[in-house]
């Protein structure tokens, strides 16, 4: 597993433990540590989780509405915790992360989908961050 790849599943794990608890933790560098510690203990992922998942909640009202607008038979509150935190980290990629070519944020997004997903979860990650893709194509010709 490549550094960034696991960098990115700390942060997905720390959305979901910050979305699963209400969104109540401001303050979400103790969640990284935490997931740090616990599931990649002695990884320097030199502040990229952090910076992440800070850049998900600072931009969420934004990266919600490109979910809502993208998947629209899917109200935020029936997607899973999961699904919709990697879709929020992989939006935050597309759309706010330049040093991320899109493509790599939507193959990350997907196959963090997959390892940590339902059975469909990869289908509609890539089906709903290609949409987005799609359009933001289209705008830029």
């Amino acid at each position: 597993m490549s550094n960034r790849h696991l960098a990115r599943t700390i942060a997905m794990q720390t959305l979901y433990l910050w979305d699963f608890n209400g969104q109540a933790e401001k303050d979400l560098s103790a969640l990284v540590k935490k997931n740090l510690k616990e599931f990649a203990s002695g990884f320097d992922d030199e502040g990229f989780s952090l910076k992440t998942a800070q850049g998900v909640v600072d931009n969420l009202k934004k990266i919600d509405q490109q979910i809502e607008k993208y998947a629209p038979d899917w109200p935020l509150d029936q997607i899973t915790a999961i699904d919709r935190n990697i879709l929020r980290l992989g939006i935050y990629e597309m759309l706010f992360n330049k040093d991320i070519p899109e493509r790599v944020a939507i193959n990350e997004a997907i196959e963090i989908a997959k390892a940590y997903g339902g059975e469909s979860s990869g289908k509609f990650v890539n089906g709903v961050l290609g949409a987005i893709y799609k359009d933001m194509d289209s705008e830029k010709s």
